[in-house]
Formats: structure tokens, C-alpha cells, sequence
């Protein structure tokens, strides 16, 4: 799908904030609202816009703790992959879950509390999943960029 100017200035204006309406959108492009409306319909329904959430602040509410877990596979068949990669899903704490090449096969961004929620998460959730070989866990020291916008 190619995108002109426009498009690319409402996509960036609505990962900026996609609470503006399309009032406030129309006036920042120099657009009519139904214009405007329309682009955001059509951007939504070809499924370049997959949904608006609310992103969080970590620190209000405790998960500022941040985490980067390497996972290594105890085997690469299928049946492991499938099975981990289903088990992450339920668990809360993970907020991202990326299978990468190297001397890894998953890397996993984890926000908690502090060490000892890290810890405890490790002993009572992490380590009862099947198949995993070995863990290599990196703390976040600070955040230098973290950003959800894709420039086009």
C-alpha cells in the first residue's frame, strides 16, 4: 500500500494522539472533517490502523522494573516452539515476546515491580515452563528512547 503526504501526516498525528478528532485532525491538515473521516476509515478498514490503545505509565502503577530475558530452547522442534511460545501468552508480566536468531531463541521484555517481584516471577512462573535450557536476564538501567510511532 503506498501512502501519500497526508496520509503520512494523519498517521502521525494519531500515534502522537488518537484521541484528536477529526475536527482537530481536518484543521492540521487542511482537510474537511469528512476527508479526514474517510482517511481514517479506510486506513482502519485495509488493517494499516489495528486498533488505539492507552499506554500506560510504568511508574504509576508499579511495573517500572524492566527486564530483558534471553531464553534458550532445551530443542528446536516444533512442538517446543509451539508450546512455549502459547505459554508466554498467559503470562502478564511479558510484555513483548520476539523469537530471534543467535545464541538465543527468545527474547522477552518483562516489567515488575522490583528484584524481588523479578524473582519471584522467575521461581513461580518462568522456570515452569517446558523445555527451556537456560535464561540470561539483563536490567534496564535507563529508558534512552521508547516510542510506539513508525515513521513513513
Amino acid at each position: 500500500m503506498s501512502f501519500d503526504d497526508t496520509d503520512k501526516k494523519l498517521l502521525l498525528f494519531l500515534q502522537e494522539d488518537s484521541k484528536q478528532t477529526t475536527k482537530e485532525l481536518s484543521h492540521k491538515l487542511g482537510l474537511s472533517v469528512t476527508a479526514v473521516y474517510e482517511r481514517i476509515r479506510k486506513l482502519e478498514n485495509t488493517g494499516v490502523i489495528s486498533k488505539y490503545v492507552a499506554i500506560l505509565d510504568r511508574n504509576k502503577i508499579q511495573r517500572n522494573f524492566i527486564v530483558l530475558c534471553h531464553i534458550k530452547l532445551a530443542q528446536h522442534k516444533k512442538e517446543y516452539v509451539l508450546q512455549f511460545e502459547k505459554e508466554v501468552m498467559n503470562l502478564e508480566e511479558v510484555t513483548e515476546c520476539f523469537h530471534v536468531s543467535g545464541d538465543y531463541d527468545y527474547i522477552l521484555k518483562i516489567g515488575v515491580k522490583d528484584m524481588e517481584d523479578y524473582r519471584n516471577f522467575m521461581l513461580t512462573k518462568l522456570t515452569t515452563l517446558q523445555h527451556i535450557a537456560s535464561t540470561h536476564s539483563s536490567f534496564m538501567i535507563s529508558e534512552v528512547k521508547n516510542t510506539t510511532a513508525i515513521v513513513l
